[in-house]
């Protein structure tokens, strides 16, 4: 499945770039295709979790270590501005009664922020309609 999208900022959640490492056609060539990859804070801990928790700590910290000095990649912080889009989106979701995990509102508040389009593999992304999102299948 390729996709004819092609996003100046992309953001890569965790799913996306769990993917990305397992040669997932549709994310290698979305992530090619993109003028900058961006991947949230919130993201890193998410992989440093699994790191800790699997196998391969050592291989999967050295991978990232290297997509992340890639030219085109760039890690994001969490802002103010993030904690602000934040706070909008988990009162927005809470209201219509909507849940999603809250490390995912983070990645789509840090999304919204650099103004990029999210790449994932976690449907619930697609309930935050001012969300720029891809939600590809498995």
């Amino acid at each position: 499945m390729a996709l004819s999208l092609l996003h100046e900022r992309l953001v890569l959640d965790t799913s996306a770039y769990s993917r990305l490492c397992s040669g997932h056609d549709a994310v290698l060539d979305t992530v090619s295709a993109a003028g900058v990859t961006l991947i949230p804070a919130t993201v890193l801990g998410e992989l440093e979790a699994g790191f800790s928790l699997g196998s391969r700590p050592r291989e999967n910290r050295l991978r990232l270590a290297e997509f992340l000095a890639e030219p085109f990649v760039r890690a994001i912080d969490t802002t103010a501005a993030t904690a602000r889009h934040y706070g909008a989106l988990f009162a927005h979701l809470r209201s219509a009664g909507t849940p999603v995990p809250i490390n995912d509102v983070w990645i789509a508040a840090a999304t919204l922020e650099r103004g990029g389009h999210l790449l994932t593999f976690d449907s619930h992304f697609s309930l935050m309609a001012e969300l720029s999102c891809t939600v590809l299948e498995a």
